[in-house]
């Protein structure tokens, strides 16, 4: 959530920034000032008749033991009206800051000053790319019908046991599955990330502290009888694990990594553009996430996609980077760079991971603070990304590395799969 006080004191950059990203409610933004000015009015009526109660209790208390007690009980009735006035006020208090909770919800985060203008991805701006577009002629075949010739995964059997979205790695294609999250691991931890196993269902605190509740789109799975979420990605645990925490300066930067399967509705078309791994309901992934002072958090952000572009050029496959525009960022997004990696046999690009900086949105709601160099408590800037998700990474991997004798492997996977090609 954006703070208050930044709202109260930047309004009509607040505004500027919704308009770039498209937003069909700003509205709301007038409508949270006048709710918090009626907060702040009936805040302050109810700390005057609290006061005026403590200071007639103490006089009260007094004219009794003075022995003027007549004058005493004259005054109570004075004092049961202010206890009556204050529990009115204090109704009306939390009916209104609920109000006011509910609209700030509603108010994504404010675009970075470097994101450009735009209405959908078509307006994404790419900043850069790499690798070379492998020339495979008429005979290169989609990631799907490569992983029914090898035998890798099985998407009908999925189907059978769960549903659509929900595929079956076997042989070298689970030992592949397996070798990336290793590598993904270990690329991680030896830059530094602390490395996390976290559950997989999360409660609605926790949704609600990383912004995915209220859940807007319906993505999230939900266990109602336990008021519990599958997890649409490890961002959600991991940053939770410092919610209500106050951190010290010299703490900072805290970076983490986790491996999860994650889980999302993703209700979406039929067609070339889903099949295979395109969209699954449940995929794997390995995240990064970092906690910066918010002076450091612009740098820690580069550092993160300068990190993912390494991995991409040790896996070999052609990649770009965009910067998403402001009507294709994420609700809590400030500023995210897409990854994109080339599918040959598709002839198009898949998404395959998000970095983004949410700066002091996340911790609002987390109620995660740190302590700097002078004393002063202040919001801790969130980051994360994904390093990397794997249906699309695995797919990348298939199509782009197909050869007539079979897939053959990056260099750098050949230790973790214990062989070099898929024949």
């Amino acid at each position: 959530m954006l703070p208050l006080s930044y709202l109260r004191e930047h309004t009509e950059k607040i505004k500027e920034g919704l308009a770039k990203r498209n937003f069909p409610q700003p509205e709301l933004v007038d409508k949270l000032l006048e709710t918090d000015q009626k907060r702040r009015s009936l805040q302050s009526q109810l700390d005057e008749t609290l006061s005026k109660g403590n200071q007639l209790a103490k006089e009260i208390g007094t004219l009794f033991k003075s022995g003027h007690a007549e004058k005493a009980n004259a005054l109570k009735s004075q004092s049961t009206d202010l206890k009556t006035t204050a529990k009115v006020l204090q109704e009306q208090l939390q009916n209104v800051e609920v109000a006011l909770l509910s609209i700030r919800t509603q108010i994504p985060n404010i675009p970075d000053e470097s994101v450009p203008s735009g209405n959908s991805e078509n307006d994404n701006e790419e900043v850069f790319s790499a690798g070379s577009i492998p020339d495979l002629k008429e005979n290169a075949l989609p990631h799907w019908e490569l992983a029914a010739q090898y035998d890798l995964i099985d998407f009908d059997l999925g189907s059978k046991i769960t549903g659509a979205g929900f595929p079956v790695y076997k042989g070298k294609g689970a030992k592949l599955q397996r070798a990336l999250i290793q590598y993904f691991l270990d690329k991680n931890t030896a830059a530094g990330y602390t490395e996390f196993q976290v559950p997989h269902l999360v409660n609605e605190e926790s949704g609600f502290g990383t912004g995915n509740l209220p859940d807007k789109e319906g993505q999230m799975y939900h266990v109602p009888e336990d008021g519990l979420y599958l997890i649409p990605t490890a961002e959600v645990p991991l940053t939770n694990l410092l919610r209500n925490q106050l951190i010290e300066a010299k703490d900072l930067p805290i970076c983490m990594t986790g491996y999860t399967p994650c889980f999302r509705r993703e209700a979406g078309s039929y067609g070339a553009n889903v099949r295979g791994l395109n969209r699954l309901h449940q995929f794997d992934k390995v995240e990064i996430v970092r906690l910066e002072e918010p002076q450091n958090s612009r740098a820690a952000l580069d550092q993160m996609v300068d990190h993912v572009k390494s991995i991409l050029e040790e896996l070999e496959l052609p990649y770009r980077i965009l910067k998403l525009c402001g009507g294709d960022l994420g609700f809590t997004a400030a500023l995210t760079f897409d990854f994109e990696v080339y599918s040959t046999a598709q002839k198009r690009w898949l998404e395959i991971s998000s970095i983004s900086t949410f700066k002091s949105f996340q911790s609002e709601r987390l109620q995660l603070r740190y302590k700097d160099r002078n004393g002063k408590k202040q919001a801790v800037h969130t980051l994360n990304g994904s390093s990397l998700a794997l249906p699309r990474v695995l797919a990348g991997l298939l199509e782009n590395h197909q050869t007539h004798d079979g897939i053959k492997l990056p260099k750098v996977l050949v230790p973790y799969t214990g062989f070099e090609i898929i024949n």
